[in-house]
């Protein structure tokens, strides 16, 4: 079987699922006309999000920025996404384990400081994505299950092959099948980056002390750990620690665990108890050393895979949608525009170098964080607390956090542009 489209968009996780929205949404391509690709795995957690619309949070949590909103607004997902499924925090308490949460070697935003309503939202993970499918769906996106055999492009259009045999043929591809995409390496994109022999335990706790809507992080020799607040009063952690030990502590009862947690957390909110397993992910640090190619283009981790340190993968994978269909809005109405690599390139030096400098900041911060050196421990906490001691500095901090600043798209700059 042969069909052809206009846009073929490769992987259907949060990034793919909302590109395919999002070309619709902004009218750029028509109803029926945009493929989204996804492997039967792929689809398995958001197929059965309905069917545990009562069960407990997913592990996979994210903390979704404001830009972040506006963008799944102007889709329909956020309106889609129920709202026991996400949580809004208002606070964020960062501090070095060498200090407290106050005081010397901490630093807190407030959303009351910015004039904001909260500092962003945690979202569940499986919801976000089944609800960012819903959203696709509904913009006339044709979902195709299967997995990617060949790719091949050139100056006309790109054919997509798949194992079971089938074959289709887009004006342009969008590859958003995650940091292993088997579609970058088919179109010969090569990468750099490193492993950082680190694992991030997940795991949902409740804890003696109220989160007060607020995310905590702690900067520790071995990793950062994060708890997030979540709406029944618990809260999701993230905790990056080395491999092995990582493993020592999933080997844990319990008791055990939520004992070496509280230890870590130097009991910021209390005793805990651990409410769920505990899952763990790898991490590394991968970018692509190219974001096109001929009528193809890279999005979300299929392009940069960062430290989770500060939450923004997820982020950064949503401002390249917005980008991408900034970038392509001279292609509106005419399908053979799409894949105008004047149009492609323009979208990866806007990207390229905004990702770039996110993920070399965040390496940066990895290693200044988890260095035991003494005098770097002073320094750090001398520097978080002299960034809370400038307004000016921690405004601009938390606005570029939120997406509010800096090389953000046009019509995501205000919640009027963002649901026009």
């Amino acid at each position: 079987m042969s069909r052809d489209f206009d846009v073929a968009v490769i992987g259907a996780g949060v990034i793919g699922a909302t590109m395919a929205a999002l070309l619709g949404a902004r009218r750029l391509v028509g109803p029926g006309r945009v493929a989204l690709i996804a492997d039967r795995l792929s689809m398995e957690p958001a197929a059965s999000m309905d069917a545990a619309a009562a069960a407990d949070w997913n592990l996979r949590v994210f903390a979704l920025s404001r830009a972040s909103q506006r963008l799944l607004r102007l889709c329909g997902t956020w309106q889609r996404l129920p709202q026991a499924r996400s949580f809004p925090y208002e606070r964020m308490c960062v501090w070095d384990a060498s200090g407290a949460p106050t005081g010397a070697g901490s630093m807190t935003f407030d959303c009351a400081e910015i004039g904001e309503p909260n500092l962003g939202f945690i979202v569940e993970g499986r919801a976000l994505t089944s609800s960012s499918l819903k959203s696709a769906g509904a913009a006339g996106a044709v979902l195709i299950e299967g997995s990617v055999q060949s790719l091949r492009v050139d100056d006309r259009q790109a054919r997509i092959r798949l194992e079971d045999g089938r074959d289709f043929a887009a004006k342009l591809v969008i590859v958003a099948d995650g940091i292993a995409s088997k579609s970058r390496e088919l179109l010969g994109i090569e990468t750099a980056g490193h492993a950082y022999n680190q694992d991030a335990l997940v795991a949902h706790v409740r804890t003696a002390q109220p989160h007060r809507s607020t995310a905590w992080q702690r900067f520790l020799p071995t990793g950062p750990l994060a708890f997030l607040p979540l709406p029944d009063g618990r809260c999701s952690i993230v905790w990056s620690i080395a491999r092995e030990e990582a493993r020592r502590l999933r080997s844990l009862d319990s008791g055990a665990f939520a004992a070496a947690l509280e230890t870590a957390s130097d009991a910021a909110l209390g005793g805990i108890e651990l409410t769920t397993e505990v899952a763990s992910f790898p991490l590394q640090l991968k970018v692509a050393l190219d974001y096109v190619r001929t009528r193809a283009v890279l999005l979300g981790d299929a392009g940069h895979a960062v430290h989770p340190l500060a939450g923004q993968g997820l982020n950064l994978g949503l401002l390249d949608c917005a980008s991408l269909a900034e970038a392509l809005e001279p292609a509106r109405g005419d399908a053979e525009l799409l894949g105008e690599p004047r149009l492609l390139r323009r979208y990866e030096r806007r990207r390229k170098s905004e990702n770039l400098l996110a993920a070399t900041a965040l390496d940066a911060l990895e290693r200044l964080f988890s260095s035991s050196n003494p005098l770097i421990e002073r320094l750090r906490a001398a520097g978080l607390g002299a960034v809370g001691r400038l307004p000016l500095l921690k405004r601009e901090l938390a606005l570029r956090a939120l997406g509010l600043s800096g090389d953000v798209p046009a019509f995501l700059r205000s919640e009027d542009l963002a649901s026009d």
